[in-house]
């Protein structure tokens, strides 16, 4: 069984964003593993394994616009289902 069930991807639009902040807000006030936040002041790819994906969204969308939003269920994958 995995420690974190569902991969949380998006993408943040805005202004001044900062990969070090969402990166040092992100792990210290959502529990997870395995994150990226990777772009530049305007766009940020956000990458993170958690049981709680709408923490994640609810946090980037006070940033900016999401967009592109993927949450997949890796148990179910795991388990050989669609996630």
């Amino acid at each position: 069984m995995l420690e974190y069930k569902f991969d949380t991807q998006l993408l943040i639009e805005g202004n001044n964003l900062s990969e070090d902040a969402i990166n040092e807000y992100i792990t210290k006030n959502i529990e997870g593993d395995c994150l990226l936040a990777v772009g530049d002041e305007d766009l940020i790819k956000v990458h993170f394994h958690t049981n709680t994906p709408w923490r994640v969204l609810e946090y980037c969308a006070s940033l900016g616009d999401i967009y592109d939003v993927v949450i997949e269920n890796m148990e179910r994958q795991e388990n050989g289902l669609q996630g």
